[in-house]
């Protein structure tokens, strides 16, 4: 069940997407992009104020990150002792749970620092155990890890971790976002805050932006679309937004979407979301064109993947989509092309942020590390895994891996657990090209959150 750090044969950037109604709100911000380009349309409404969570950065598309991890090529070899850490990832489970990028990208990543002063200049050996996205084997790998007297646990994506066999063994647990309830309160720290903060900040978009008061929702009638259409009706419930969901199959015919659309819309709503992906991305955005619909849509950053764009092409007008950061030329983006193109088997002008899936969860989680212990070396603090969780508990001023998201854990407290709440949003522009949205810096539900179905 353990595997030794290798990267592998490269393989599709969309392995599955069983989970991916599920974790799409595990939103990554990375700054590794071009030039926005194409037309801008005006502004639609003022920016979002929702109020962002306590942290001591302002909520701006333009806040500079100092000392990022991308100067780590400028560090020597780590010289400390090494630090053996521990992985969770769900790979070749039953139903598609399968999601080896998560590790493979982190492994790419792992294997640079470690040439370039490591994690808190100490160097770092991965053990990683597979799980199959049922208890049982999260239990298993839960004790194995311990057993090898790892210092940190890393979840990348696992249904059912054992936390209770890390707390008795005094293991701190990190991961790239929360899925099930019990994650939300755990003891433990997540990057991302999952479907509840990321459907919480659609609401947020859908009130504070386009100043709506009724909403359709479009999902598939599975579980987990269901699951994140849950947390989305309860955000809309607490910011006092009518809503009516509109259900269709995983895959539907022209006709059947074009039906999905009309349903949705027969109430005249201000806003849609749609919370399909891939294909059904396609099918939603020409649905609406061909019906001629104006109505903005909000969606999640799967439906911006270039392939979904390149098909669409303008029928993608009046789109908004979730967690998308801005696509900047930055030494970070300049480092995540060159340690993710060989791993991806692609050229580096193709590895955007749309590209990346959910693999770049577990990039931007390791890049992230390696500047928060690089912060903690400069102010004198000995690394160590249970060091860094403190750090990340009390720290001011920290953001996620090359990008502009403040970092504010247990700053909610009915979501101890998750560290971030802010979200960028995109918007198609015209001409095949997605960037920022007009006069819009970032979006955070963190007042929304009170009546999430995620809560125990």
């Amino acid at each position: 069940m353990t595997r030794s750090m290798s990267l592998g044969t490269p393989g599709s950037r969309w392995r599955s997407r069983a989970l991916a109604a599920v974790v799409a709100g595990g939103l990554f911000f990375v700054a590794c992009g071009g030039d926005d380009g194409g037309s801008t349309p005006a502004a639609t409404e003022a920016p979002v104020t929702s109020e962002a969570p306590a942290t001591d950065a302002p909520m701006t598309s333009d806040v500079p990150v100092t000392d990022a991890p991308a100067s780590a090529a400028e560090l020597p070899p780590p010289t400390g002792p090494e630090i053996l850490v521990g992985m969770v990832n769900t790979e070749g489970g039953a139903g598609g749970l399968d999601f080896p990028d998560i590790r493979r990208f982190l492994e790419a990543a792992l294997e640079y620092t470690n040439q370039h002063g490591g994690l808190g200049n100490r160097p770092v050996k991965l053990e990683t155990c597979v799980v199959k996205g049922n208890p049982e084997t999260s239990q298993a790998c839960a004790q194995e890890l311990v057993g090898k007297g790892v210092e940190l646990i890393i979840l990348g994506l696992d249904l059912f971790p054992d936390y209770k066999t890390y707390d008795a063994a005094g293991i701190p647990v990190m991961g790239v976002l929360p899925i099930l309830a019990p994650d939300y309160t755990a003891n433990a720290l997540f990057l991302t805050g999952g479907n509840a903060t990321s459907q919480a900040a659609s609401a947020a978009m859908a009130k504070d932006y386009f100043h709506a008061t009724s909403v359709g929702i479009i999902h598939a009638d599975n579980a987990g679309a269901n699951s994140t259409a849950a947390s989305l009706e309860g955000a809309l419930d607490v910011a006092g937004i009518k809503w009516n969901a509109v259900k269709g199959g995983d895959n539907e015919t022209d006709a059947g979407f074009q039906g999905l659309m009309r349903q949705a819309t027969e109430n005249n709503p201000d806003v849609l979301v749609s919370l399909y992906s891939d294909a059904g991305c396609i099918g939603t955005m020409r649905a609406r064109a061909s019906l001629g619909i104006t109505t903005p849509v909000i969606t999640t950053n799967i439906c911006a993947d270039k392939d979904v764009i390149d098909v669409v092409g303008d029928d993608a007008t009046g789109w908004y989509f979730a967690g998308l950061p801005a696509e900047k030329d930055t030494p970070e983006r300049a480092l995540l092309k060159k340690l993710l193109a060989p791993v991806m088997g692609v050229s580096e002008d193709d590895v955007t942020v749309a590209a990346l899936g959910l693999g770049g969860l577990g990039y931007t989680m390791w890049m992230s590390f390696i500047d928060y212990g690089k912060k903690m070396v400069d102010e004198g603090i000995e690394m160590s895994g249970q060091a860094l969780f403190d750090y990340l508990k009390t720290a001011k001023g920290l953001f996620l891996f090359g990008g502009n998201t403040p970092i504010a854990c247990g700053s909610n407290a009915k979501y101890p657990a998750v560290c971030s709440f802010v979200f960028p949003f995109a918007m198609y522009k015209g001409d095949g090209v997605v960037g920022p949205v007009d006069d819009l810096a970032a979006v955070t539900g963190s007042d929304m959150l009170d009546s999430s179905p995620y809560l125990p």
